[in-house]
């Protein structure tokens, strides 16, 4: 029997993955990604250097992506059938090879593997590398700390609708909001209804080539790349600098 192993390859830099899920990726025979039909892949796209020439890739073609609204019943019937799918194929290669499958990020933060990972359990042995969120590789870019003492930090999805994002947004020290895209004027808006447009950071590509920190109250267009996500940084408690002594 072989292992579906689920490599996190952290927020996009090559060099922010982890010694594990490197190490396991470079002796991969057998590789499966997630893309959009056409696109290289962003997962593949970072791990390029680390596959072996001879390893066979499995690109997982998600059917669609922003055609239908998310929570329509013919999306949801499209996308569960395309995990069905590729759940079946894994677990029957699994049967006499390891498969790496290549994720963003960290998997289980919002990660596609997860929808995987529930088809395919006591069907094949599993294992999942963690990786460094996306987030966190965001607001690290930013220079500054996204908490601070005893801050709550409060992560979003920007598929919310705008009332829940700004119902969260009024009371949380700290935020993230994730998978932007389309959803940019509506989390502008929302973060505008509670008082915090001021305080928010668009980051786009964080730590891959083209990354851009923007400030959220100048972003104005309707739409960013998927791979961006805003943060508002927390103000809570903080040790004092000590006085300085005198001679």
């Amino acid at each position: 029997m072989g292992r579906i192993i689920c490599a996190g390859l952290g927020p996009g830099d090559p060099d922010l993955i982890s010694v594990k899920a490197d190490r396991t990726i470079r002796s991969a025979s057998h590789v499966a990604f997630f893309r959009k039909a056409g696109r290289q892949g962003q997962a593949r796209r970072i791990a390029a250097g680390l596959l072996r020439a001879d390893a066979v890739e499995l690109a997982m073609e998600y059917p669609l992506t922003t055609e239908l609204p998310f929570d329509s019943p013919d999306y949801v019937r499209q996308l569960a059938g395309f995990y069905d799918t590729w759940a079946d194929r894994l677990a029957d290669l699994a049967r006499s090879t390891d498969i790496v499958v290549l994720c963003e990020g960290d998997p289980f933060l919002y990660g596609s593997f997860m929808h995987l990972h529930a088809r395919l359990q006591h069907r094949a042995s599993i294992e999942v590398i963690p990786g460094i969120s996306g987030m966190s590789g965001c607001w690290t870019a930013t220079g500054r700390p996204i908490t601070w003492g005893d801050d709550v930090l409060c992560v979003l999805t920007g598929t919310l609708p705008e009332d829940g994002i700004a119902r969260h947004a009024e009371t949380a020290d700290a935020l993230v909001v994730m998978k932007i895209g389309r959803n940019l004027p509506k989390v502008r808006r929302a973060l505008d209804r509670a008082g915090r447009l001021s305080q928010a950071w668009l980051i786009e590509r964080g730590t891959m080539p083209g990354q851009r920190i923007t400030p959220l109250a100048e972003a104005t267009g309707a739409d960013c790349p998927y791979f961006a996500l805003v943060v508002v940084h927390g103000h809570g408690r903080r040790p004092k600098a000590a006085p300085e002594s005198v001679s």
